[in-house]
């Protein structure tokens, strides 16, 4: 199956992040070692990157596409420190804000953190940021992204505000109750279209059972404690950040259940398929990368789905109530029916996968 989740054809912030290199305002390490966090594959990085640099990535479809480009990538983790960390930081704030604190972390005395943010999604707000952490920056305007970098580190990073942010990245209680983590999927509730979805499961679900894009894991939390004679789950998701967030509420589930329940959380990414079959699938697949619709990635979850259920397995899916799955649903199951529509969602169970 072709690698639907990608980085974009024209990634702006990635072709601004190498700008001052062009304009001779800054210059590669003389050691070749950079780190590269956040990285997303595309050809200004090709183009540029040598041996000695590392790419960090959480999400498994760019990683893989670091790799497929021979880009050594790995997840985070490390720490050892570079002369020069590179950074394309996310929309969320406070993600962001402990990926800052992350680049100061691993950057080398003396050493220099690179930046890039397109305007339209918080580009002065991140850069005040870095300047709040690490002093005064430079910068420039590129590609309707705006680049900025920090003066040599030494002494003027503000050590209890790094200690801070850093904090920012731990897995935390939300506001309902769940383990999270700023950045993942409605990280600081419960999603409308999750829950709508776990109102309706029914509660002779049963045998093995998987849940694709699991999240922090809201979803199989509620399969265990509705459906007891569930013997295991697999939760699969594409989010590094989002598994040990999962792995600890998959655990409070099943020991409030009472029963051993068997669970898994692997780093996957859904529409490359499933290494093995069951007796049903949940899901509330995502439908957009970034800020674009991109329906294929539902339907991929949906081909998936098929492809790993056994020939009398079921399949529960919720999805905003515009998007035109049922084609999709009806060419490879035999049974679909719609169980509810409500707050813009649907609620679609389909049985009986078409040989």
């Amino acid at each position: 199956m072709p690698a639907l989740f990608s980085p974009a054809a024209h990634d702006a912030a990635l072709e601004a992040l190498f700008v001052p290199f062009d304009t001779g305002e800054l210059l590669r390490p003389a050691d070749g070692r950079v780190l590269f966090l956040r990285a997303r594959d595309g050809f200004r990085l090709r183009e540029m990157a040598g041996k000695g640099w590392v790419c960090e990535q959480s999400f498994k479809p760019f990683a893989d596409a670091l790799e497929r480009s021979g880009l050594k990538a790995l997840l985070p983790g490390s720490e050892e420190r570079f002369p020069m960390v590179l950074v394309l930081p996310p929309r969320q704030r406070d993600e962001a804000r402990a990926l800052f604190a992350q680049a100061l972390r691993r950057v080398s005395p003396g050493g220099v953190v690179l930046a890039a943010v397109p305007n339209a999604e918080g580009a002065k707000s991140a850069e005040c940021d870095l300047a709040s952490l690490a002093g005064p920056l430079q910068h420039l305007s590129k590609h309707k992204c705006r680049v900025f970098w920090t003066q040599p580190v030494g002494a003027q990073v503000d050590a209890s505000l790094l200690d801070a942010w850093a904090s920012l990245d731990a897995p935390r209680l939300n506001d309902a109750g769940y383990v999270s983590r700023p950045g993942l999927f409605a990280w600081d509730r419960i999603d409308t279209a999750s829950a709508l979805l776990a109102a309706q499961l029914p509660s002779d679900l049963a045998g093995d059972v998987a849940d694709l894009g699991a999240g922090y894991g809201y979803l199989s939390t509620q399969v265990v404690a509705h459906c007891p004679a569930v013997s295991s789950i697999d939760l699969y998701e594409a989010e590094a950040r989002a598994l040990e967030p999962a792995r600890q509420n998959l655990a409070r589930a099943q020991d409030a259940s009472g029963r051993a329940v068997a669970f898994s959380v692997h780093w996957h990414d859904v529409t490359q398929g499933l290494p093995r079959r069951y007796d049903a699938i949940v899901s509330n697949p995502p439908f957009h990368q970034g800020r674009a619709d991109l329906p294929e990635l539902g339907r991929a979850f949906i081909d998936t789905a098929a492809d790993a259920l056994l020939p009398q397995g079921r399949f529960w899916l919720v999805a905003n109530r515009h998007l035109p799955y049922e084609a999709t649903l009806a060419s490879r199951f035999n049974e679909v029916r719609t169980v509810v529509m409500q707050d813009g969602f649907k609620v679609i169970e389909a049985r009986g996968v078409r040989t």
